[in-house]
């Protein structure tokens, strides 16, 4: 029998290499969203019948945080997160033969503003602001469940770098144009993933007894400055024009978003997934940007 997983919310950037990555490696993947050609999230028989036998399941669903934090949108970004892992859970639990580890994501942001020393699982202090609270919410609804038939992981991931979508794409732009200097004060951290040790790490916890929270970010984040200049070189742009708070702020409100994507320092360090013996591909910045900037 072909082996299958099970991708809730696998319509993003992310969500469609998983599916591709999985897809090379001869499995089936059942995607649940709100779209008419997968299964509905309404649809609580077919998502237990799907999730019935799979091998890992795998939660990415949640309204994206790249928009305006006004109380509507706030709302969807708590109620799809929440209702969707709530979903899930309960299905789960109807199971006769349930996956045996469930993969949620969760965010990187969780941790506070930090530029004085880095977050791990053990030693990271939660932070405090609206994209905390989702974090928060996020991981109490996912951990709310005790299924002894399946392990549960759950990813504080950081920004994921890929060359199809995600925040790379905004920010070679940046560069390409002149625009690719310092943003903020420069010294912010910037803890980042290539998407292809994002996948990596999925693998390795559907192959490993793990369980828990573990931080999905490389292990050499950067300062914000240093990661500018690094994408400046790539795209062979000489010019990074500086983009001071005032500007940045101005510039978010005219595409719709919040600067805290932005400004906020992640200084986020994988210390689990490194003493359970996780390798990266990608763990130095230079290296994942030759790989994915197109020449």
């Amino acid at each position: 029998m072909q082996k299958k997983i099970v991708l809730a919310g696998g319509t993003g950037f992310i969500g469609r290499y998983l599916q591709k990555a999985y897809g090379d490696l001869g499995y089936e993947t059942i995607i649940i969203s709100r779209r008419k050609e997968h299964i509905q999230w309404s649809n609580a028989a077919a998502i237990t019948k799907a999730l019935e036998n799979a091998a890992v399941l795998i939660n990415l669903a949640g309204k994206s945080v790249d928009c305006r934090y006004t109380q509507k949108n706030k709302a969807l970004i708590f109620s799809s997160r929440e209702e969707t892992t709530r979903k899930l859970g309960e299905a789960l639990l109807r199971c006769k033969q349930p996956p045996p580890v469930w993969i949620n994501s969760s965010t990187a942001t969780i941790y506070r503003n930090a530029e004085d020393r880095p977050m791990t699982e053990a030693e990271g202090e939660i932070g405090s602001g609206f994209s905390v609270e989702v974090g928060k919410a996020w991981e109490k609804s996912f951990f709310s469940f005790s299924l002894p038939a399946t392990r549960q992981v759950a990813l504080r991931i950081a920004i994921v770098l890929g060359k199809e979508g995600g925040a790379l794409v905004p920010y070679t732009r940046l560069a390409r144009f002149g625009l690719g200097g310092p943003q903020g004060n420069g010294r912010e951290m910037f803890s980042w993933i290539h998407i292809k040790d994002m996948f990596g790490i999925v693998r390795f916890v559907e192959t490993h007894p793990l369980e828990g929270i573990f931080n999905a970010s490389s292990p050499t984040p950067v300062q914000n400055k240093e990661f500018m200049h690094t994408l400046r070189s790539q795209v062979h742009m000489p010019i990074g024009l500086p983009l001071p708070v005032s500007l940045l702020k101005v510039g978010a409100f005219i595409i719709g978003t919040s600067t805290e994507l932005l400004l906020k320092s992640r200084w986020v360090i994988p210390e689990k997934l490194l003493a359970a013996g996780f390798k990266f591909e990608f763990p130095e910045i230079k290296d994942a940007l030759a790989d994915l900037i197109q020449k």
